[in-house]
This record gives C-alpha cells, structure tokens and sequence, in this order.
C-alpha cells in the first residue's frame, strides 16, 4: 500500500451541530489569556482582555465527557467585565455558581454551610479542569453561522441530573469542608452517612 491509494483511510466524522437542549457531562477548561487584576483577585493569567472593547472574560472549552457526543468540543465565553455595565459580569458569575453546584452536587436552594462551602473557590485555578452537567446551546459565529455552546449548567434539581452525573460529582475540597453536622442532621438528630459528602449528609 502507498500513501497516495486512499481506499483504506477512514470516513470523514460527522460534525453536525449538537442537537439545541442536549444534556451532556463535559470538562471545562480555561484558556489563559495573560491578563491579571489583583484587584479583583484575577490571577494566574487566566483572564482574557479584549483590547478593542476592554472587556474581560475567561475563554472556555467544553469536551463532552461520554455518550453519542463523546470527544466533540464547544467554546463559550464567561463574562467577568464589561465597559457597558455590570450585566455580563453578573451573567458569568450566575453560570459559575451554577457549574459549581452541579460538579459538586449542591441543590440551589441548599444554604447550609457546606452547600455555601461547596461554592467557594480559591481562584479561576479551581475551575480548569472542572467536570459538570451542561446543556447545549447554539449561537452565531463570527460568520454568521451556527455554533454549539455550553451556556447553562444543570443541578440536582432537574429530574435527569442523577441519572447523567451518576458518581461523577466533584465534592468541596476537604480542607474547605466543614466538619460540623449541616442543618439537616440537627433538624432530624440523624447521624450523618460517613459514605456520603459533607454536602450530601
């Protein structure tokens, strides 16, 4: 066999957006952009300023984690700072609690200590890498075409989110959690399950 008789290569993959509205676990990873303010505790060189607009920003790769999706990669963007007005900023941190509760399994309407623990970070270190449960978006490209984007997170409140995550769920660090019993085992006079996470008790 030659290099040039291509009878044996492999078909071309598919590469048909993700269907809108598709649940999927996926990793995130930040790309650094070099920029810090330690005004704001950005350090590390994760951030991205856009030099045109000021705007500050991480800029994410989502890769699907299993399933008919497995390996495909999205790109999406949190907002951290915007010229215009504090609504993208509060857009990114809004999607960053989210991402928190559903890699660390925390219902959103759990203030316990733990559960406020549990969404606490030491930097933007602590969320490259990250593995949560993401919904399929689309948006338009620098072209005008359409794009697959990660821009909500899903948490132990929606009906799929158990049977998705299964045991893929990333506790608080155990240096950050809490050893006192949470709300719910002082309301009930339950032990807490030593098998279980803090949040989880």
């Amino acid at each position: 066999m030659t290099y040039f008789d291509f009878n044996s290569a492999s078909e071309q993959t598919s590469y048909d957006l993700i269907p809108k509205g598709t649940l999927v676990r996926v990793r995130m990873t930040i790309r650094p952009g070099g920029f810090d303010d330690a005004s704001q505790g950005w350090t590390g060189g994760y951030a991205t300023r856009n030099d045109n607009t000021g705007s500050v920003y991480l800029n994410c790769e989502f890769v699907v984690m299993e399933g008919e999706f497995a390996r495909r990669k999205m790109w999406s963007l949190i907002g951290l700072y915007s010229a215009k007005g504090p609504e993208w900023a509060n857009m990114g941190r809004t999607f960053i609690k989210a991402i928190l509760n559903s890699a660390r399994g925390v219902h959103p309407g759990d203030n316990s200590p733990a559960a406020q623990n549990a969404r606490r970070i030491g930097g933007f270190a602590d969320l490259d890498g990250i593995e949560f449960m993401g919904k399929v978006d689309w948006e338009k490209d620098q072209n005008g075409q359409d794009k697959s984007v990660i821009k909500a997170a899903i948490t132990p409140d929606h009906k799929e989110y158990a049977a998705l995550m299964g045991g893929a769920r990333q506790p608080a660090p155990a240096a950050q959690t809490p050893s006192a019993p949470n709300a719910y085992a002082q309301a009930t006079g339950r032990a807490p399950n030593p098998g279980r996470p803090s949040w989880a008790q």
